[in-house]
C-alpha cells in the first residue's frame, strides 16, 4: 500500500488534538504529518509518537496543497473559504472537513465509513457529519437495515465539550464558583443560560419552524448519509447538559417491518464501532462516563416501544463526541479512502 502525506489545520483544538492522537493509533499509512495552524500557533512545537516533533506552520493554501491528505479542523467560515482552492485541480490535496460547510451540498459525499464509505470515490472534498448524527447513525443503520425506518425521534443530551474547550472552560469554573460560595448561579457566555446545575434545551440557532439547526443537521444528514426516503420522518430535540464530554440520545424508532429484539441485539453486537452494554440486571448500559474516550458508540436499554408496539424499538445511546462524532471519523475516512483505493486513485491524478 502507498503512503502519504497528511497535514491537519487547527491541530490546536480540541478536535485537531484529538486528530492527531487518532492519527498516531491508526493504521492509515502516513508517510509524514505536517501541522497548520494561525500566526499564534506557528512556530510550536508538537511532540508525536509517530512523527516526531514537528514545528507549526502558518497556514498557506499553497503550502496545505503539497500534502496528499488534509483534515480540516476549524470553522465553517474558515473552510468556506479556503477547502475548494487546498483540493481543486490537478495537485490539490484531499480535504476532509469537519466543519459543517459542505455538509448539504450536492456533489460533496457525507460520510460514516461503515455506512456509505464508497461514497468516497472520486472525491476530492469529504463532509464529516455532525457529532449528534454520527454517534446516533452507529446504532441507527444496523436496524435500519433489518426492519426499515420509518419514524425517528430523538432526544440528545449533549456535553459541554460539543461547544469545544471554551464550553468545558466555562463548565468548570462556573461549577467552581458555585460550589465555593462565589456565585448563587454561574456566569455565562458561551452558552445561552448558565449550564452548571442545568439543562438547556437549545443548541444552535432557531429555524423558522421552531426547530434549532443542530435539530434539523439530525434530520438533513440521516437522510443523506443512509439515502434514506424523503417520507421517513426524522425529530431531534437537542439539550445540553452539564457534563465535560461523551453525548447521549435516548432514540425512538417507527419501523415498517416487525421488531425482534433478539435480532436487534445481534445486530449491534456485529456491528462496527458498535458496543452493546445492556444488561440491566447487573446495571450495565451506555454512559458518558464509560463512553468517555472510548472508539466505539455504546448502545443499550433495548426494548419495544410501548408507543409502536411490534413496529417500535427504544433504545439509549452514548459516544465520544470528538472522537466517532469528529476526528476518529475523519481519520477512519481516511482509511476508507486508502483501503478502497479512492486515495491512490486521487494522489495519481494530482502527479
Amino acid at each position: 500500500m502507498s503512503s502519504y502525506s497528511v497535514g491537519i489545520v487547527g491541530a490546536t483544538g480540541a478536535v485537531g488534538k484529538e486528530l492527531q492522537a487518532c492519527l498516531e493509533k491508526s493504521s492509515f499509512p502516513a508517510s509524514s504529518l505536517r501541522i497548520f495552524g494561525s500566526e499564534r500557533s506557528a512556530g510550536k512545537e508538537i511532540a508525536t509518537e509517530k512523527f516526531g516533533t514537528v514545528t507549526a506552520e502558518l497556514f498557506d493554501v499553497d503550502k496545505a496543497r503539497e500534502c496528499d491528505v488534509i483534515f480540516l479542523a476549524v470553522s465553517g467560515d474558515f473552510a468556506l473559504e479556503h477547502a475548494e482552492a487546498i483540493s481543486e485541480g490537478e495537485g490539490g490535496a484531499v480535504v476532509i472537513d469537519n466543519s459543517s460547510a459542505f455538509r448539504y451540498k450536492d456533489g460533496i459525499p457525507l460520510v460514516v465509513p461503515e455506512i456509505n464509505g464508497e461514497k468516497t470515490k472520486g472525491a476530492k472534498l469529504i463532509a464529516n457529519p455532525n457529532c449528534t448524527t454520527a454517534i446516533g447513525l452507529m446504532a441507527l443503520f444496523p436496524l435500519h437495515k433489518l426492519f426499515k425506518l420509518k419514524k425517528v425521534i430523538m432526544s440528545t443530551y449533549q456535553a459541554a465539550s460539543g461547544a469545544g474547550q471554551p464550553g468545558m472552560n466555562e463548565l468548570e469554573k462556573g461549577t467552581l464558583d458555585v460550589l465555593n460560595g462565589v456565585k448563587e448561579v454561574a456566569d455565562h457566555a458561551v452558552f445561552a443560560h448558565p449550564l452548571p446545575f442545568n439543562v438547556i434545551p437549545h443548541i444552535d440557532k432557531f429555524q423558522e419552524n421552531g426547530y434549532t439547526k443542530e435539530e434539523m443537521k439530525v434530520s438533513w444528514e440521516c437522510t443523506k448519509i443512509c439515502d434514506l426516503d424523503p417520507d421517513v420522518a426524522i425529530s431531534c430535540t437537542a439539550v445540553r447538559i452539564p457534563t465535560y464530554r461523551a453525548h447521549s440520545e435516548m432514540i425512538v424508532i417507527e419501523t415498517e417491518l416487525p421488531v425482534d429484539i433478539d435480532a436487534a441485539r445481534k445486530a449491534l453486537e456485529e456491528a462496527p464501532g458498535v458496543k452493546l452494554v445492556d444488561d440491566t440486571d447487573k446495571e450495565l448500559y451506555p454512559m458518558p462516563l464509560t463512553a468517555t474516550g472510548q472508539y466505539d458508540v455504546e448502545v443499550g436499554r433495548l426494548r419495544k416501544s410501548l408507543v409502536f408496539g411490534d413496529h417500535g424499538l427504544e433504545m439509549f445511546v452514548s459516544g465520544d463526541q470528538l472522537l466517532r462524532g469528529a476526528a476518529l471519523n475523519a481519520v477512519l475516512v481516511a482509511e476508507e479512502m486508502a483501503n478502497n483505493g479512492a486515495l491512490a486513485e486521487m494522489t495519481a491524478k494530482a502527479t
